[in-house]
């Protein structure tokens, strides 16, 4: 069963590896690396503030990832959700590990509001997201510091509960 831990520079190129895969080779969506170059600085990028970014593994492999990046006024984004093709699906939970832990981490850190971008095609990460919770909003509903990535055609929110009332 793999397992979710916080990201090291070790895996770099694995992560690379698994998102360019992902994208390129079985959606054909048109990102490429060189367009990612927070790929090359995750802790400078995402592990700042009250962001973070997460790897799933098995036997030291990547097998999944998750980002936040802290977009300030107690909001973040949701980026790099990606889970190798082998260990999708309810049956395995590697994508419901990696948002639990990020929704987790999330709470802990008093960030109330998330948001993310994805791509038409990849209609099982919208159902995974609406499934838990994210609904779909206009591009105009995002906040002013969220970072559209230019093939973003999609857009979901999401509000925690608040322990404080």
């Amino acid at each position: 069963m793999p397992t979710v831990q916080t990201y090291t520079s070790e895996y770099r190129d694995q992560v690379i590896n698994l998102i360019r895969h992902v994208q390129q080779d079985e959606f054909a969506a048109p990102i490429k690396i060189e367009n990612q170059p927070d790929l090359l600085k995750i802790p400078q990028f995402y592990q700042v503030k009250k962001g973070n970014f997460w790897i799933a593994t098995e036997q030291e492999r990547v097998v999944g990832t998750i980002a936040l990046i802290d977009i300030g006024n107690s909001q973040a984004a949701i980026r790099k959700m990606f889970v190798d093709q082998n260990y999708r699906g309810k049956h395995i939970g590697v994508g419901q590990q990696l948002l639990n832990t990020l929704l987790d981490w999330a709470e802990i850190h008093s960030i109330s509001e998330l948001y993310l971008g994805t791509i038409e095609v990849f209609k099982a990460a919208h159902r995974f997201y609406e499934k838990n919770g994210f609904l779909q909003i206009n591009q105009a509903e995002l906040p002013s510091t969220f970072p559209v990535m230019q093939a973003d055609t999609r857009f979901y929110k999401y509000v925690l509960s608040t322990l404080n009332g």
